[in-house]
């Protein structure tokens, strides 16, 4: 709204950039890509505007600075309530496991237990009616489900508290692969990882076992995605961005798979991951955009 003011008042050209296309382009720039090709973005984070009106995410963009194009993505979740959600992760994964049709329910669970019947109600009510419960295909919301499950952060005070919470207890040495991949339209349902660790929890096995397998999973899919997308475009290059990537243990985890796979890596070194390098990758696309219409 700032922008559309400013740009109505003083003649001044407006460039819309989405956010994911963003944070891509910030990491190319930061590696010194010049844009004469497209690289394969893996845009992990909690929340972006996307271009179909949800919440974008957990994204896999072949992107330069001038276009992108959505190859792959996490199925689109129900979120009751918003972001206002992120702050009780509770409510998400009651909300994941009734969209997985998983027992949302079993009072045994922790995120069960940290919720009264009320709420459940009322998120039940929310999920099935789709009041106020945007969709989201955001992988940061997938991890404050899976925090919320295991009993690891049921509230939170800070933004990505949850997720945080969950790599600092997760056993960086499990390697056990929950089922987590794309189908044939490049959509990764989280439901199999959430079932995965809901059996897991029941058999006893440890929870910074299970956080660390969820870790290894991520990353194994993250590798296949890429090397299936490399595979249709011939593609070799991958830029790892978005504040999920600020996880240590998913990165550690994540670069090798894929240079095993052939392809060459580029992370961030000096421009934050998160929403702190995006204004770079707005100012670069924008530049371009405007002297790709005032050439001459």
């Amino acid at each position: 709204r700032y922008a559309k003011a400013r740009a109505e008042s003083e003649n001044l050209p407006r460039i819309s950039v989405q956010h994911h296309h963003a944070h891509i382009a910030a990491c190319m720039v930061e590696n010194g890509l010049d844009g004469t090709r497209p690289v394969i973005g893996v845009c992990f984070d909690g929340t972006g505007y996307g271009t179909d009106g949800t919440i974008w995410g957990g994204e896999f963009l072949v992107a330069d600075y001038h276009m992108f194009t959505r190859a792959a993505h996490f199925k689109a979740m129900p979120l009751p309530g918003g972001d206002a959600a992120t702050r009780k992760p509770a409510r998400i994964a009651y909300a994941y496991l009734l969209a997985a049709g998983l027992d949302a329910d079993d009072e045994t669970l922790p995120h069960t237990q940290a919720l009264s019947a009320v709420e459940r109600g009322v998120i039940r009510q929310q999920v099935a009616q789709g009041i106020n419960t945007p969709l989201t295909s955001s992988a940061g919301r997938v991890f404050d489900a899976v925090s919320a499950l295991l009993g690891v952060c049921q509230t939170t005070t800070y933004e990505g508290q949850a997720a945080i919470e969950l790599e600092a207890l997760a056993d960086a040495t499990a390697d056990g692969v929950y089922p987590l991949d794309a189908d044939a339209h490049g959509v990764i349902d989280p439901a199999p990882l959430l079932a995965g660790c809901l059996a897991d929890l029941r058999a006893g096995v440890p929870v910074p076992t299970i956080a660390g397998r969820v870790h290894h999973s991520m990353a194994v899919m993250i590798a296949r995605v890429c090397q299936r997308i490399a595979q249709d475009t011939g593609l070799q290059e991958v830029a790892l961005t978005g504040g999920v990537f600020q996880n240590v243990t998913l990165l550690a985890k994540t670069v090798p798979l894929l240079e095993a796979a052939g392809l060459r890596v580029y992370t961030h070194r000096q421009v934050p991951p998160n929403d702190g390098g995006l204004a770079l990758g707005q100012a670069v696309i924008g530049a371009v955009e405007w002297m790709k219409t005032h050439k001459g």
